[in-house]
Order: C-alpha cells, then sequence, then structure tokens
C-alpha cells in the first residue's frame, strides 16, 4: 500500500478539524446554552491546541521511544493515548474556563463532554477516511 504525502496528511488532519468544528461547535452551543460564535471560538482554539500539542507531544515521545528501538505494542499504545489526553486536558482546561468564563471544574465537565464526542468521532472519521481513500486508490489504480 502507498505511503500517506505531506499533502494527504494535511487533508486528513484539516478535513478532521474542520468536520469537528462544524459539528461539535452547534452542539456544545445548544447544551450548554452558550452563543455559537462563543463555542465556535472555543473549539477553534482547542483545536488549534491540540494540533500543537499533538505536533510536540509526539517529537517527545518519539524522542523517548523511539521506533527502530522501541516495540509499540498495546500497552505503550495506551499510555501515549493516556499522555496525550491528560496533557490536553492539563492544557485546555484554563482555556477553556477562561473563554466561557467558567470554572475550572465546569471546564473540566466541558472537557470530558469533548472527550465523548471525539472519542467516537476519530474512530469513525479515521474508518471512512481509510474506506474512501481506498475506493480513491483502486479507481486510481484501474484507470492507470
Amino acid at each position: 500500500m502507498r505511503t500517506r504525502s505531506l499533502k494527504e496528511r494535511f487533508f486528513h488532519a484539516a478535513g478532521f478539524e474542520i468536520l469537528a468544528i462544524l459539528t461539535v461547535s452547534p452542539l456544545a452551543a445548544w447544551v450548554m446554552d452558550k452563543p455559537l460564535f462563543e463555542m465556535g471560538l472555543l473549539a477553534i482554539m482547542l483545536s488549534t491546541v491540540a494540533m500543537l500539542w499533538n505536533m510536540i507531544y509526539n517529537a517527545g515521545f518519539d524522542r523517548l521511544y523511539p521506533r527502530d528501538r522501541v516495540q509499540r505494542g498495546a500497552g505503550l499504545r495506551v499510555l501515549h493515548a493516556l499522555g496525550f489526553e491528560g496533557g490536553f486536558i492539563v492544557i485546555g482546561l484554563p482555556i477553556a474556563a477562561w473563554m466561557l468564563s467558567i470554572t475550572l471544574l465546569q471546564a473540566l465537565m466541558v472537557e470530558v463532554a469533548f472527550f465523548l464526542f471525539f472519542l467516537p468521532y476519530t474512530v469513525a472519521y479515521n474508518w471512512l477516511w481509510d474506506i474512501l481513500r481506498q475506493r480513491w486508490l483502486t479507481r486510481k489504480a484501474c484507470q492507470a
């Protein structure tokens, strides 16, 4: 199977974030009884922070656990995910509390709700991406 290009990785990440913002902002505004603009700004801010945190966290993780020297089994992958999410919650809590003028405990509830949205969303988005990517590659190969 063909490796993913930088261009494809960009479109994958951009599509993920844009669709997430368009989905989660109105839902969060409705559930929290906050203006859509306010929730949209929070979603954009957290999305941007998540992408930056992802790059920083993964660079550090790759230094601590280099692919060529460390077997990345299920345990290490769970540790990776927990570390990423834990770090993101620590970073995102004060941002959400400040932007929404709420307490840190209320911001934690917002973060938990976002996590509960993003867990199935991430699975569904990546699954659909992989299906559509395979169809596109198959069609491209048939045309060649």
